[in-house]
């Protein structure tokens, strides 16, 4: 799995996850939603992103260009 897969598999288990705080436990976990889309877009325009960056050295995740490329 490439790192790019891997953060959007995050991403998108997040926004589940902080839904069902926000039905189950308190209303204000929708800011916990929120704080997520706001990671997602800045990432998007500037190319940054802590769950990536830990992905790669943590976990050992390549990026989809490094996998092709064979390193």
């Amino acid at each position: 799995m490439s790192v790019e897969r891997a953060v959007l598999a995050f991403a998108g288990f997040m926004v589940l996850l902080s839904v069902v705080l926000t039905l189950v436990v308190h209303s204000m976990f929708i800011w916990f939603t929120a704080f997520i889309g706001a990671n997602l877009f800045q990432s998007a325009f500037t190319g940054f992103c802590p769950a990536a960056i830990v992905m790669k050295k943590v976990f050992g995740l390549k990026s989809e260009k490094e996998q092709a490329l064979g390193f």
